[in-house]
């Protein structure tokens, strides 16, 4: 018999089990883009701040960082990762925080898997006067190699990917359209490095352990056939950031 299929609700909210090779996996958000979203923000809330991918590029840049996701596994990969932050066990439909207290709210990868009317009404409810909503995502940019392109059919599109391919990230009153950036780079990845990635992927950790298997086994072949002498990749991708302020 063929087990249901997880809803989104338990994909978005099962990455503790992998925090570990989520945190290895996942990539950086470029300095430049980071800066441009939340501008000169004092205090932020990183929403979904998972393992810390965002809040360290934040605090990097000189920000006061309050860390918040669903899951204690996270944070605590998260402070390990990020060292001494403020974090709190939290979702986007209900911030743990008093009203007015930041300058910025970021969801770094994570506001695909909100509810986006409550999510906003909470976001501008925390944000101070002047403040700002960023949406960022690292996607992997598969026009731009053809064995990107190969490996999205090994692992699948993700949610954030299937979203962002249909138009900008839904985001609802009190705020504004959203103004759009994208940054396009290029990452230095081992092989290990490429199979963190996919293992850090929600429908892989879904996914029974013989389909693990068989995706990493794949993925192996994939990225050995194309590496460099020192079995290194560079797989390229494209960041998409949104900004928005509340409007009126």
């Amino acid at each position: 018999m063929t087990s249901p299929k997880p809803s989104k609700d338990q994909l978005g909210t099962g990455f503790g089990v992998a925090a570990a090779t989520y945190q290895r996996g996942r990539p950086d958000y470029p300095d430049d883009l980071v800066a441009w979203l939340i501008g000169d923000a004092g205090r932020v809330a990183d929403v979904g701040a998972g393992t810390g991918k965002l809040t360290s590029t934040l605090r990097r840049l000189g920000h006061e960082v309050v860390a918040i996701d669903p899951d204690a596994r996270m944070l605590e990969t998260l402070r390990t990762a990020v060292g001494e932050v403020e974090t709190h066990v939290g979702r986007a439909e209900q911030i743990p925080l008093p009203d007015g207290a930041v300058d910025a709210v970021t969801f770094g990868q994570a506001w695909h898997w909100v509810d986006p009317e409550p999510a906003s009404v909470e976001a501008a409810r925390v944000l101070a006067p002047g403040g700002v909503l960023g949406l960022i995502w690292n996607i992997r940019d598969d026009a731009a190699a053809p064995w990107a392109a190969e490996l999205t059919t090994m692992v699948a599109q993700s949610e954030a990917e299937r979203m962002l391919a249909a138009g900008p990230p839904t985001v609802t009153a009190p705020f504004g359209p959203a103004e759009h950036r994208v940054h396009r780079w290029r990452r230095s990845m081992t092989v290990a490095d490429v199979r963190d990635m996919v293992a850090s992927r929600s429908h892989f950790i879904a996914a029974p352990p013989a389909e693990q298997k068989q995706v990493l086994a794949r993925v192996t072949e994939l990225v050995e056939s194309v590496a460099d002498a020192d079995g290194s990749v560079e797989l390229p991708y494209r960041t998409e950031a949104f900004r928005h302020h509340i409007a009126g």
